[in-house]
């Protein structure tokens, strides 16, 4: 069963990445702007989090499997739209589809792990899924890339709404949600009581350094794979869409493995916080020193490198779970998922905006972009170590 819902996130995941490959066909057909650009790369995380608000409430209520069986068409819808899209609003609107319709995909991996597997194996089994989901990654790389340039964009957003209803079929059939042993029914919790149950979360004072460094880490790593990447290399460096896409490739493997080790190699509460700091800082330093070796193969090693920090962002999922008693996981995990994808919508329509900014005055748009993202997360970094911890972590 749940590698049934993993085939839904790894397709999200191909959805949040194809920006990449299919920039430069988007930008000749539409005459897009790099600001337009990030605006529609960021509209996809924009709809995805605030749509995870009400996914989080819906599964607590009518169970994962119909909240998906009821989301998933949206996705096929909003990709078939893109592919016939005749103007860029059909375009942006297909991308709002994609996104609420994706939005359930992660969170009911995360929540069927937390309800049906024992505590001390979260970290290793959300691992092991953000690594299956990097087979969407995959699918973006180079075969995407080799499709897009032979056949065009239209017909990558195509495959995507087929593997869509074929991964909505394969949740049908397979996903079965058993009940929950020693668990005794109880009544249902109003739409109200569900909304204020998660604004309960933001007063406790822990919830704030969590929700900072979460919009911060995925959203850089999402900005560089999932929008820059192929624009970068191929404007800095030359490289052919399928260079691009073969970097990508190579950065989807890593994916795979990276989260599985750092789940493996969880320290526990008391030093997991520590890791997760350090590893947010060094990150930062990463994307500026990208910014500033303009060298092809520094580049590309500096995107390697990342993609193997990257796995880090397990113990982020750990450290939220570790920080709340179990009747407010599920609430806290909907709210850090969300905070993860409005940082990707903030910074994707952020680092859009500063490309259109430094074009205007004659500075290097990717210079001004790596330097922006590598500045914010070492201000949530920062952010991280200042603000409290959660009292559970000292028990």
């Amino acid at each position: 069963m749940l590698l049934a819902l993993l085939s839904g996130f790894a397709l999200s995941q191909s959805y949040r990445t194809i920006t990449a490959i299919v920039a430069q066909g988007l930008q000749a057909d539409f005459g897009l702007s790099a600001q337009s650009l990030g605006a529609f790369a960021g509209l996809f995380g924009l709809s995805f989090g605030v749509a995870q608000l009400l996914m989080g409430i819906t599964m607590d209520r009518y169970g994962l499997r119909r909240t998906v069986l009821a989301s998933a068409p949206l996705s096929i819808a909003g990709a078939a739209l893109s592919a016939l899209a005749p103007s860029h609003g059909w375009l942006m609107a297909g991308q709002l589809l994609i996104g609420i319709g994706c939005s359930p995909a992660f969170l009911a991996c995360t929540v069927f792990i937390a309800r049906h597997f024992p505590s001390e194996r979260f970290a290793f089994f959300s691992g092991l899924s953000l690594g299956m989901g990097g087979l969407g990654l995959m699918l973006t790389g180079t075969p995407l890339a080799w499709v897009v340039q032979h056949w065009g964009w239209r017909t990558g957003f195509g495959i995507l709404a087929v593997l869509s209803a074929l991964s909505w079929l394969l949740i049908f059939v397979l996903v079965h949600e058993p009940s929950l042993p020693g668990r005794a029914p109880h009544a249902q919790e109003s739409w109200g009581d569900s909304l204020r149950g998660l604004a309960e979360l933001l007063i406790l004072p822990h919830t704030w350094g969590i929700l900072v460094l979460g919009m911060s880490c995925y959203a850089a790593f999402l900005s560089l794979r999932g929008l820059w990447l192929g624009p970068l290399l191929m404007d800095r460096f030359g490289f052919s869409l399928v260079d691009s896409g073969n970097v990508a490739l190579v950065l989807s493997l890593i994916s795979l493995f990276a989260p599985g080790a750092f789940g493996r190699m969880d320290p526990g509460p008391l030093r997991r916080r520590a890791w997760v700091a350090n590893a947010s800082l060094l990150m930062a330093a990463m994307f500026a020193a990208m910014a500033l070796l303009q060298q092809a193969g520094a580049t590309v090693a500096l995107m390697i490198l990342l993609g193997l920090l990257w796995g880090f962002s397990v113990l982020q999922y750990t450290d939220v779970r570790a920080s709340y008693p179990p009747e407010l996981t599920g609430r806290a995990l909907s709210l850090y998922t969300m905070s993860m994808f409005l940082g990707v919508a903030l910074m994707q329509s952020a680092t859009g905006a500063v490309a259109a900014w430094a074009a205007g005055r004659g500075i290097e748009p990717y210079l001004a972009v790596l330097l922006a993202i590598a500045g914010w997360l070492a201000l949530a970094s920062l952010a991280f170590r200042m603000l409290p911890a959660s009292p559970l972590l000292r028990r």
